[in-house]
């Protein structure tokens, strides 16, 4: 496919393009050949690399490290046109069996300490091309923003002496308020006091902090809900450029009582300006009870 001039190199029959994929769920064809229906690729232009030692030095009250990690592209499709909501529910649950596959393969990397998994949807979201995919970076450091969810999490439960993602759950099928969907794996809601218009989490109903672990049922089932809630936001928001998340713990931690994994997905309807930036506040100008009521009625064929 040829797209402002430029070839994707991610369409099937450009597979030399890219560098050797190092997973391919496909039907035919050898490595680095068409015929599959998901590839895993580092990316060309990585922000971390896996070659070379961290070699941390401090430089006075400065800290800093080499750019040690790994960065991968999962090309959802061969279908240079198809978006991820317009996918079949088993290739969409298949983005994430991939995402488990090769947390669970970097975490033998006793360097990288953290993986995000997360998918840029459109320009405005910060996608360069066009082909859908989604990205995986690993770490070898905890985000700060990781960090702090991490703790505010811990304090939670130092208080409560439960996890305040289960307390949510609960809270949020007491009132139904802000739940957009449910089924019997996962409670789709809309946060509350959500900092983006149309935020919205999907929440696994069992407790977990590590996405890397859990089983194929859930899988499968994540496939299709969050099929199922892009769909509810490109038909009610007409498209809209989004950003998705995997929130898990970090790759070396073993079971965490006080965290609990969960993806987040943010149509990108308002922008971050001066005021976010310098205060830490978001003007949401609709309350997630709003927009859950709005996502719940769209109706799906």
């Amino acid at each position: 496919m040829v797209t402002g001039g430029r070839i994707c190199p991610f369409c099937p029959g450009q597979e030399i393009r890219t560098p050797p994929e190092v997973l391919a769920y496909r039907s035919e064809g050898g490595p680095n050949e068409p015929g599959w229906s998901l590839r895993v690729v580092p990316n060309k232009f990585p922000a971390l690399r896996v070659e070379g030692d961290l070699d941390k030095q401090g430089e006075g009250l400065y800290d800093r490290m080499n750019g040690v990690g790994a960065h991968e592209v999962i090309i959802e499709t061969p279908d240079h046109m198809a978006s991820l909501s317009e996918l079949p529910d088993k290739q969409v649950a298949d983005l994430f069996f991939a995402s488990r596959d090769r947390i669970n393969d970097l975490r033998k990397d006793s360097r990288l300490r953290y993986i995000i998994v997360f998918k840029n949807h459109g320009t405005a979201a910060g996608a360069t091309l066009e082909h859908t995919h989604s990205q995986l970076i690993a770490l070898p450091v905890v985000p700060q923003h990781a960090q702090a969810e991490l703790d505010g999490s811990l304090r939670y439960y130092q208080f409560r002496e439960r996890c305040i993602y289960c307390d949510i759950l609960q809270q949020e099928m007491q009132t139904h308020d802000r739940i957009v969907m449910e089924t019997d794996h996962f409670l789709v809601i809309a946060p509350y006091a959500s900092r983006f218009p149309f935020e919205t989490w999907i929440v696994p109903r069992q407790h977990g902090a590590h996405f890397s672990q859990v089983e194929a049922p859930v899988i499968q089932n994540l496939g299709w809900v969050t099929r199922t809630v892009l769909r509810k936001i490109d038909k009610a928001l007409e498209q809209p450029p989004y950003n998705a998340i995997v929130h898990t713990a970090p790759i070396q931690d073993g079971p965490l009582e006080h965290y609990h994994w969960h993806v987040e997905i943010i149509p990108k309807l308002t922008k971050v300006a001066g005021f976010e930036w310098g205060t830490g506040f978001f003007i949401n100008p609709t309350p997630p009870e709003e927009a859950a009521r709005f996502l719940r009625e769209v109706g799906l064929p």
